[in-house]
């Protein structure tokens, strides 16, 4: 492990798969200590025991980032367990149905953004009175259908633009004071939401590998990777970016 983050305290929302998982470890093989949120189990054990076995530390909180309450006791477990809090990864979400706007069930479309995108402000709205003091990094997971449009999904794609321009709007208020929030924009990454989505038969692989530029589909330690960049003193000077890391997909 190196030491970049050592001493420091990452929470990582939705860590009990994908991205979140990918990042959790890195964050601790980079020296943070780690909490691992997830709503339900055995996802975030996992997580945590992965980590665990590569010597880092890791605690879990459960959280459904859609419920307030559940948020603020998630951020007040890891300051009960760890004392502070310098990064959050708000990552959890969900893909929801695909449909047309006229026939899209309005309870669907309102737990999307319930999860997707009100659950990144309540994340931020319990972390970012604890990162003040001394500074600290929030970067929250939108998706390339928070860039660009994506016919058939109306839900998702709101939801993602949504944190897009909510991640904007924090940066802004907290510019001046140290404490830096980005949003990161994966394109067609190789996790379970994206089997969920597309399907994980060869024929969807090939129609995957098709879309993409460089013919592959990202994998989560890529997104983690500049996650983890974006957490450290070399992105000190951004703030208020969405970054796409999509193999191309959004140049087009």
């Amino acid at each position: 492990m190196t030491n970049e983050f050592a001493g420091k305290v990452a929470l990582v929302t939705g860590a009990g798969s994908g991205i979140g998982r990918a990042t959790a470890i890195a964050f601790a093989r980079a020296g943070a200590k780690v909490a691992v949120v997830d709503r339900t189990p055995p996802g975030g054990d996992e997580t945590v025991a992965m980590i665990r076995a590569e010597g880092g530390e890791a605690i879990i909180a459960w959280a459904d980032v859609a419920i307030n309450a559940q948020v603020e006791a998630m951020v007040k477990t890891t300051l009960d367990a760890y004392g502070r809090l310098d990064f959050a990864f708000n990552n959890a979400g969900i893909e929801g149905a695909n449909g047309l706007v006229p026939d899209y069930p309005e309870a669907e479309f309102d737990r999307v953004i319930a999860v997707n995108l009100k659950g990144v402000f309540l994340c931020m709205k319990h972390e970012i009175p604890h990162m003040l003091a001394n500074g600290g990094v929030i970067v929250n997971c939108s998706s390339i259908a928070g860039l660009v449009g994506f016919p058939g999904s109306p839900a998702y794609v709101a939801s993602k633009h949504g944190v897009v321009g909510l991640t904007k709007s924090a940066a802004l208020d907290y510019a001046a004071t140290g404490l830096r929030i980005n949003a990161i924009c994966p394109g067609v990454i190789q996790t379970p939401m994206v089997d969920r989505a597309l399907g994980d038969s060869p024929e969807a692989n090939e129609i995957i590998n098709q879309m993409q530029p460089m013919g592959r589909p990202g994998q989560p330690e890529e997104i983690a990777s500049a996650v983890l960049w974006l957490c450290s003193e070399g992105a000190a000077f951004t703030t208020g970016q969405a970054i796409a890391v999509d193999g191309g997909y959004t140049t087009r």
